[in-house]
């Protein structure tokens, strides 16, 4: 089975709750695990925090708006937030770690945390950064819609 979707948000906080519910909603529906769609939604909203907070004021970009997909394909749930915004600096791969003491930038940490691969990078052409991250599902005891 799979299940796809995709949300362009207005670059508002209360866009974020949104698409958590969203997701979670999805999860509950095809069986996933709690646990896992616990981790999933909560790097979610990292990533849709990040992009209400950072995702604007690209050179050529309008900035208000930013756009959540998320696939659920067999065993997989991907998601991707991509905003129109300067995007991650210079050509690295990743963000760089906060400092201990830093009071931002733990977001994108705890994202890896969450999942089983991340991916950082920029849009091409357009500006503004692609946070992908993607996690291999479990499944709760009793029915869904995959054994429909």
């Amino acid at each position: 089975m799979s299940i796809w979707w995709s949300l362009h948000l207005r670059r508002e906080a209360a866009s974020v709750p949104l698409a958590r519910r969203l997701l979670m909603g999805t999860m509950e529906t095809a069986g996933v695990d709690p646990d896992v769609s616990y981790d999933l939604s909560v790097a979610l909203t990292e990533a849709c925090a990040n992009a209400v907070e950072h995702g604007g004021d690209a050179v050529g970009g309008t900035g208000r708006a930013y756009r959540v997909t998320a696939y659920l394909d067999g065993e997989t749930c991907r998601i991707e937030v991509a905003d129109s915004g300067p995007g991650f600096p210079g050509a690295q791969t990743a963000p760089t770690a906060p400092s201990d003491d830093a009071e931002h930038g733990r977001g994108l940490r705890l994202i890896e945390e969450l999942a089983d691969h991340v991916q950082f990078g920029n849009r091409s052409g357009r500006g503004g950064a692609v946070v992908s991250f993607d996690k291999i599902l479990k499944w709760k005891d009793g029915p869904s819609l995959l054994m429909a």
